[in-house]
């Protein structure tokens, strides 16, 4: 048996589970209480578990997180979500200074178990300072885990494995995928490990890497390649970006020969960057042509629709180079 279940959705029963199995489990950030959350994420927590679990915070990333951390310190576990990790920046000390590395420097003694959550990427037309994604810059950082993840049964699980963790986790949802709605087994685990890979579909011809709502992309491309085209496409849903499931990526690579890398982040020092690394220290003598990465235009993401889509990956994209990968003779028609 299976039930259809909201990203959105999926993340909110993950935080009440917890919140009822644990009491030192709470929520802090903007308008995640009285107004049930900017995304609606937060629906109905503050009438279930009060004011002193679920608090509103005036627009301070940097007070609210550091809140967070210092609760961590002391023995609670806070989750803190950032109305998008846009804003993230004005905390940025507290979550690599301070969250990130107290472990190392105390020799072991404070642990740090926060989970700090929000949408990451673009939304759409939203303009340069409200799309960017930070995945590479936190998955750059010991002392962090990074997750994004992409269906429900993700999102939940996921979720409640970075709350029960002792290490400061960055959870990256994405806005888009709130509403998108996915079937949910009643057999899934409650929890999945913070470092595994999916793989969402089996190939043969080319691996492609990519997380969060670039999977969906790749997904839909997949389906084209076959149809189209006749190449067997293995997509591997990274869904930990820190750390990252080096083996998974490797053999795959093995039995493909071939490896793309999707991301809404920039190419430079970005997870494709780590993607194509790893490949080629583990999978050289596998590749049968170049590793390649489709990431955003290298460029703030514009405002308008029709640049936005230009400068972010897409499903026409993928196709494109995927085919030029394995069918480099072979001409594309990308109005697809």
């Amino acid at each position: 048996m299976s039930a259809s279940m909201t990203v959105r959705t999926a993340i909110r029963d993950a935080i009440a589970e917890e919140m009822r199995l644990d009491p030192n489990v709470f929520l802090i950030g903007e308008e995640v209480a009285q107004y049930n959350g900017a995304y609606k994420v937060s629906q109905g927590l503050l009438d279930e578990f009060g004011d002193m679990r679920v608090i509103d915070t005036p627009i301070t990333e940097y007070g609210f997180t550091g809140i967070g951390v210092g609760a961590a310190m002391a023995g609670l576990r806070p989750i803190v979500e950032f109305m998008t990790f846009n804003f993230a920046m004005q905390a940025i000390d507290h979550l690599i200074n301070s969250a990130a590395k107290t472990l190392y420097m105390s020799g072991g003694a404070i642990n740090c178990p926060i989970v700090f959550r929000g949408p990451n990427g673009a939304p759409g037309s939203v303009a340069a300072q409200h799309s960017q994604c930070f995945a590479s810059w936190y998955a750059h950082c010991p002392g962090l885990k990074v997750v994004a993840p992409y269906t429900a049964f993700e999102a939940k699980a996921l979720l409640k494995a970075a709350i029960r963790d002792n290490n400061p986790v960055i959870f990256l949802e994405h806005e888009i995928l709130y509403g998108k709605s996915f079937e949910i087994s009643n057999d899934c685990p409650e929890t999945i490990v913070l470092d595994r890979a999916i793989v969402m579909r089996s190939g043969t011809d080319v691996t492609i890497t990519a997380f969060s709502i670039s999977v969906q992309y790749v997904l839909e491309a997949a389906e084209i390649l076959q149809d189209k085209y006749g190449i067997s496409t293995e997509v591997i849903n990274l869904v930990s970006l820190r750390p990252i499931d080096k083996d998974t990526i490797t053999k795959s690579v093995q039995k493909t020969g071939r490896v793309m890398s999707v991301e809404e982040g920039w190419g430079p020092c970005g997870i494709g960057s780590e993607i194509i690394s790893i490949v080629i220290e583990n999978a050289f003598d596998y590749l049968d042509c170049e590793p390649m990465r489709i990431t955003s235009v290298d460029v703030p993401l514009p405002y308008a629709p029709n640049l936005e889509k230009m400068a972010l990956p897409n499903s026409e994209k993928i196709v494109e180079l995927a085919v030029r990968m394995c069918m480099p003779n072979t001409s594309v028609n990308t109005n697809l």
